[in-house]
């Protein structure tokens, strides 16, 4: 049953899905979360709800995935900080060293 299985980072990432999903505009560091999120979670075996969450996130902000990625690698290009700690931004291709 590899349909059923659970992301180690399922609570985190739940939680975070569950803010975007209220989100009217969002903020760089939203576009940024929902790109990484999206990449974590595309080719994983399971985890139907968060993926769904994903899509309606994407479909509410009236946004493609293409332009969504587009515009995270503008913000990154732009020397963006996020105010998080980096293990908050696992996986969003944030660069920790200096």
């Amino acid at each position: 049953m590899e349909d059923d299985q659970i992301h180690p980072l399922h609570d985190i990432d739940k939680n975070t899905i569950d803010a975007l999903v209220v989100k009217k505009i969002p903020a760089d560091i939203d576009l940024i979360n929902l790109a990484r999120l999206i990449n974590r979670y595309k080719n994983f075996p399971g985890e139907k709800d968060l993926k769904n969450d994903l899509k309606k996130i994407i479909k509410f902000w009236n946004i493609t995935e293409e332009l969504l990625f587009a515009k995270t690698r503008e913000i990154w290009s732009n020397d963006f900080k996020p105010n998080s700690s980096p293990k908050d931004l696992i996986g969003s291709g944030f660069d920790t060293s200096n």
